[in-house]
């Protein structure tokens, strides 16, 4: 492991005029240069701290590890982009100085790494250096240690009370860069490609954290694939409304869901794999509309891996009106008191009605269970339901005919530093 060494000290700042309303703090971005010593080779590599607001088209590079201080926002006309081996980290900090970076509504994020130089995001207290894809300090074990990454779009979303738009968890209310939702389904935030993002969750208030990535109101113009949550507090990922795609994903020892819709989502999640830690909650939350409008989720190609070991680790909670579609479904390693759990009438209903459909589950049976369908369980308190659960099948583990093809994950700090073995 090569050690950073200050050599000299080469500072420079750039004084911008910021959106926020939180505090009156200038927006600062400092560069101080270090050398990378060890290497032999003797160049230099710059460590950037950015504060504030991007209010014109930038570009990072993956010969500097950027860290964010306290909440970056990317202002509307604007496009970051990241270059593929491009190190972030985010310092410590809850509250209003909880680090994260915001892709405000109207700007883009322009982030494509590749499976051998991902784009990282990950803690300030990561050892992690130029070049690397992992450190050695910091573990599935390590969550909160900043932020997350959110985007913010302006597709349509269902509100309670039908407003058109809404401010996304995480940012204070006086924020305006914290708006999302909109008309427009075909909205395009950018593309995010071979990201990981690690050991989030920044706690902003009480019972409040940040996801891992969150995507509030965003379009089918964006494109997102190749995107792994390692450790993050809250959920791994969150999908508020929208209707954008997102395709090869995992999360691993989430805190609390792995995969998380609400607001009436209408995009398709295909090709995914979650692994849940000591302290991770369900794999799968599905939560429907809010307001008046609706709209339908596709849930496909997913290989759900449990946990054992503590009370929580369920598979699914189907929730508050959800409709959608949930096909093709590999699952293991949960214990005999997890369940797919439809929570209430209205889900219910939706389920008997159509509008919430199963296609093909496969599950290896916990110790103590001999019936695949007793894992399926109506909580509602006034509808009954028929054949929930007869699309599933037991199996024996490792003689799955549906999940996700793990393979394409090979890439994720999951599998290499992790040992799943994909």
């Amino acid at each position: 492991m090569k050690k950073l060494l200050l050599s000299g000290l080469l500072v420079s700042t750039l004084m911008f005029t910021g959106c926020f309303k939180d505090d009156d703090t200038p927006i600062i971005i400092e560069e101080t240069t270090i050398i990378q010593n060890g290497g032999g080779d003797g160049e230099e590599s710059s460590v950037i701290d950015v504060t504030g607001a991007i209010t014109s088209n930038t570009t990072w590079t993956n010969d500097n590890i950027y860290k964010l201080n306290q909440k970056v926002v990317v202002d509307a006309g604007t496009t970051l982009t990241i270059e593929a081996g491009t190190i972030i980290q985010g310092t410590p900090g809850t509250g209003s100085l909880a680090s994260a970076l915001i892709i405000a509504r109207g700007s883009k994020i322009n982030a494509v790494g590749t499976p051998s130089q991902p784009i990282i995001f990950t803690s300030s207290i990561d050892n992690i250096e130029i070049g690397e894809t992992a450190g050695t300090n910091l573990d599935e074990n390590d969550r909160g240690l900043w932020g997350g990454l959110i985007v913010l779009g302006n597709a349509p979303c269902s509100f309670s009370g039908d407003i058109p738009e809404a401010q996304i968890e995480g940012i204070p209310a006086d924020d305006t860069f914290g708006l999302y939702g909109g008309t427009d389904p075909e909205d395009n935030s950018g593309v995010m490609s071979y990201i990981s993002i690690r050991h989030g969750g920044a706690l902003i208030g009480e019972g409040n954290e940040i996801n891992g990535l969150t995507l509030g109101g965003v379009g089918n113009g964006t494109i997102i694939n190749n995107i792994e949550v390692v450790a993050n507090v809250d959920d791994g990922i969150e999908f508020f409304g929208g209707t954008v795609n997102a395709s090869d994903l995992l999360v691993w020892a989430q805190g609390d869901d792995a995969l998380d819709i609400d607001q009436a989502y209408s995009g398709t999640i295909d090709n995914a794999v979650v692994v849940l830690g000591d302290f991770s909650d369900h794999a799968f939350e599905i939560d429907g509309p809010e307001g008046s409008a609706t709209g339908s989720f596709t849930l496909q190609n997913a290989t759900i891996i449990g946990n054992t070991t503590t009370e929580n680790g369920e598979y699914a909670d189907y929730r508050s009106g959800a409709t959608g579609t949930t096909n093709n479904i590999y699952a293991f390693g949960f214990k005999d008191s997890s369940d797919i759990e439809l929570d209430n009438d209205g889900v219910a209903t939706n389920y008997n009605d159509g509008l919430l459909t199963f296609g093909t589950w496969e599950i290896v049976l916990p110790a103590g269970v001999t019936d695949v369908t007793n894992l399926f369980v109506n909580k509602a308190d006034n509808v009954s339901v028929t054949d929930f659960g007869s699309t599933a099948s037991a199996i024996t583990e490792g003689e799955n005919t549906v999940g996700a093809n793990t393979s394409s994950l090979s890439w994720t700090y999951a599998n290499e530093a992790g040992g799943l073995n994909f």
